[in-house]
């Protein structure tokens, strides 16, 4: 029997005729109800721009340039077929990918898969701790490094474990705004410095070349920034908690609802277009940072001197005087990751769970209690993976790689949800599955092509 739910206590998973409701009308009202992407963009505001992207563009300069635009255009098309199938359906992300044909014991081999990359990201997790942590001894040298790691990870056990949907959504704007800001400035700054940059240099960087010695840091930046794998993943179960899914209703054979259902798919849509500008704004701006001012210089975040060299970005471009403007915003950055993206695993895992039989579906109280157990196993194991590794970089590189990895068999499955299993109803337009087709292409054709090039 299902255990007794708090009055309080609303599931965002279960779908009550209360709470159906029309989608807004006006761009203006339609932009109120965004918010899911704000999280995304709070994950992918971190690792994979502060750490990846930069490292990137310190190993190989300009010439990558193609690889970051296309890593942001690209999969927002996987990823608003997830979210369209979700809003369609009410399934959650992990139980979409259930239906995939193959092996199971369970749950289907995609979900096992899923769990395994998952395990890899925690990497990059205790990446973030370790940049956070690196920044605050600068800060406070007295203290050291392991114990700013431990004090990080019982913060992040206080906000995640008391906190549902309007607090991370919160807390992520508020992050995804501040050093997204401050970086952009950089950026242009950084164009209005002959020396460390010039119109042919970005010209270069769009000839769609490999950057040789860097290809490893290449396709970690492939896996992680834009929306990685990850995120893939999350996205369906923060549109379900924002109520996308819950305000479309339950499917049913009738105008009112197909209506209802485009009209929640469409403000989707901008939720998706307006955070692929945020950190693809984002993205370029570091990237551009770690080409022309590390690269010349030979510069490469490492173990140790990761802030220090990553600051040089800010000092060099706005004065000596912005150092600690690149503390505050290294901080809020990192630390949002940790904060956005534990939120989303513990979510998933719960909800992985439930697909295992642990628990019914209507019992949201046992789905809490899940989550709550996977917040504390999902920041303890970076925390600790970091203590053990203490290489930022590394542990990005490896993350992002398994990431990468993933996408080919994410983009299969999309594929397959929209052909077998999407409602009718709402399949989208000719252009739209043109893009989703180019975008799955693309995404396998350049995995397939680093596997071979590694197996040579």
């Amino acid at each position: 029997m299902p255990s007794e739910q708090p009055p309080a206590l609303k599931d965002p998973y279960r779908f009550d005729p209360e709470d159906v409701a029309e989608p807004p009308q006006s761009f203006g009202s339609a932009l109120r109800r965004i918010g899911p992407g704000m999280i995304l963009s709070a994950s992918i505001v971190g690792s994979g721009e502060l750490i990846a992207t930069t490292t990137l563009g310190a190993e190989v300069g300009y010439v990558a340039l193609w690889i970051i635009i296309f890593s942001c255009f690209v999969k927002p098309a996987i990823q608003a077929e997830i979210g369209r199938y979700t809003i369609a359906t009410g399934e959650t992300g992990l139980a979409a990918f259930d239906h995939f044909p193959g092996p199971r014991w369970k749950v289907n081999w995609i979900v096992w898969v899923w769990a395994a990359m998952v395990c890899f990201t925690l990497f990059q997790i205790g990446a973030m701790f370790g940049g956070v942590s690196q920044v605050f001894n600068i800060l406070f040298p007295a203290v050291p490094v392991p114990v700013w790691v431990v004090t990080l990870l019982a913060l992040t056990l206080l906000l995640l474990l008391g906190g549902g949907y309007d607090r991370v959504e919160k807390l992520a704007t508020v992050k995804v705004g501040l050093f997204t800001m401050l970086t952009f400035l950089c950026a242009l700054l950084l164009m209005r410095m002959p020396q460390h940059f010039s119109w042919s240099q970005l010209a270069e960087g769009l000839r769609f070349r490999l950057p040789g010695n860097g290809m490893a840091t290449a396709v970690a930046v492939f896996g992680i920034t834009g929306v990685g794998a990850t995120e893939l993943f999350m996205y369906p179960y923060w549109c379900v908690e924002k109520g996308y899914a819950r305000y479309t209703g339950v499917r049913e054979d009738s105008p009112a609802w197909r209506r209802r259902c485009h009209g929640w798919v469409r403000v989707m849509n901008l939720d998706i277009l307006a955070s692929m500008v945020i950190y693809t704004v984002a993205t370029l701006a570091f990237y551009l940072l770690g080409a022309g001012i590390l690269h010349p210089q030979g510069l490469v975040p490492a173990a140790k001197d990761m802030i220090p060299v990553l600051s040089r970005m800010y000092t060099q471009t706005l004065g000596p005087w912005a150092l600690w403007l690149f503390y505050l915003g290294a901080i809020a950055t990192l630390y949002g990751t940790i904060f956005a993206a534990t939120a989303a695993h513990s979510r998933v895992f719960a909800d992985m769970c439930r697909l295992l039989g642990m628990f019914p579906a209507d019992d949201y109280a046992a789905r809490i209690r899940y989550r709550r157990r996977f917040v504390w196993l999902l920041t303890c194991i970076p925390a600790a993976l970091y203590l053990v590794v203490q290489s930022p970089v590394t542990m990005v590189r490896i993350g992002g790689a398994a990431q990468a990895l993933m996408l080919p068999v994410i983009a299969v499955g999309v594929l397959f949800l929209r052909y077998r299993k999407l409602p009718p109803e709402v399949v989208p337009s000719r252009w739209v599955t043109v893009g989703l087709w180019t975008a799955s292409v693309l995404t396998i054709s350049m995995m397939l092509y680093y596997a071979v090039l590694m197996l040579q």
